[in-house]
């Protein structure tokens, strides 16, 4: 971040783009002088405040009290806004989920935006905006980050990318290694709801009811598993691939196989409609705000309540890891029951089913 320029300090502005001279972002505002200090000076920090990133130094000194998780990740959604949410909202949400998948606190974020030459600037306050207001919701704050601009063009308007840092909250690690015959698999609502809406606001489809995308903060429910003394094995979110592939990721890591009860999983009737009329497995379609908990098959029905009082009212306990044995020769499968009893195998993809959907 480049520090604020006391010698072009001005008061408060009634204009509503107190932040530059343009109405769209041009080249300049990446090119390291003037008119990139007004925008960061009076956008980004306006709006993320916090101590570090007014200092302006090229990263933050932390000073977390244990060991701490890292983990990166960028965004290019498309629509850049969707019901639900939008790019900005969901930088913030699918980094401090990420975090919480480690069994970390988040502390602080980084950001980093590219910018593409033309990018209305009411827009990107906008989206800057929902940004840091989900950042105060997730008690996070976005401590530096960096700004560049791509000729017009190069880009589709703005991609971002966000680093978080958090706190461990035990030595134990939470992963797939952790992994146990007969642990319980639960998951914390319906799936597939972001997914759908994503695409539906980019193709201008309209279902009844509206489909609205589920992105939101897992950290509450994810870590109040921890926090009650649960043997948390492990957690992931179900981003790209849905449900199905992150089952299939963990059982590959894991060597062991799984069990899923069809009927067990959550899924709205909007979604399965939406889903059947596109074309969609909704077990394959994106969640931004749900996750899967491994436990053992004694802390499942504890766990699950701790998760609807967390705010989590669909939580449901959908299957469970197997032995590596006949039905699972080769470790690693996961295995789909359906309500009339047949089966299936639920594979990882071969390609991107929905593309530019986080």
């Amino acid at each position: 971040m480049i520090p604020p320029d006391p010698e072009s300090a001005s008061p408060t502005l009634s204009c509503p783009l107190p932040f530059s001279d343009y109405d769209r972002v041009v080249l300049a505002h990446g090119g390291g002088g003037r008119v990139m200090r007004r925008l960061i000076r009076d956008l980004f920090v306006r709006e993320f405040g916090g101590d570090e990133l007014r200092r302006g130094h090229d990263g933050a000194v932390l000073r977390p009290q244990g060991p701490i998780a890292l983990t990166t990740d960028a965004f290019t959604v498309s629509p850049r806004r969707f019901p639900g949410g939008d790019i900005g909202s969901l930088a913030v949400h699918g980094t401090v989920n990420d975090l919480a998948m480690c069994g970390a606190r988040p502390i602080a974020l980084a950001a980093s935006f590219i910018l593409e030459e033309g990018l209305p600037l009411d827009e990107l306050a906008a989206l800057v905006a929902s940004m840091a207001a989900a950042a105060r919701a997730c008690a996070v704050e976005i401590a530096t980050g960096d700004t560049k601009v791509v000729e017009r063009g190069s880009g589709d308007g703005i991609y971002i990318t966000t680093t978080g840092v958090g706190e461990l909250l035990r030595a134990e690690p939470i992963g797939p290694e952790r992994l146990r015959p007969g642990d319980a698999i639960l998951l914390s609502g319906p799936v597939g709801d972001h997914g759908v809406a994503v695409i539906a606001a980019r193709e201008g489809l309209t279902f009844e009811p509206p489909l609205r995308s589920d992105a939101a903060s897992v950290v509450a429910p994810a870590l109040a598993l921890i926090e009650a003394g649960l043997d948390v094995r492990c957690l992931r979110d179900p981003t790209r691939g849905g449900l199905a592939s992150a089952l299939a990721e963990i059982a590959c890591d894991a060597g062991l196989g799984m069990t899923i009860e069809e009927a067990a999983v959550p899924i709205e009737a909007a979604v399965d409609d939406a889903c059947e009329l596109l074309g969609l497995d909704p077990l394959y379609v994106a969640c931004e705000g749900r996750f899967i908990a491994f436990v053992p098959a004694r802390d499942a029905a504890e766990a699950l309540t701790i998760l609807r009082r967390e705010g989590c009212p669909s939580a449901a306990r959908i299957g469970e890891v197997g032995e590596r044995g006949p039905t699972f020769a080769s470790g690693g499968e996961v295995i789909l029951v359906a309500a009339t009893g047949g089966q299936r195998r639920l594979d990882l993809l071969s390609g991107e089913q929905l593309p530019r959907i986080c």
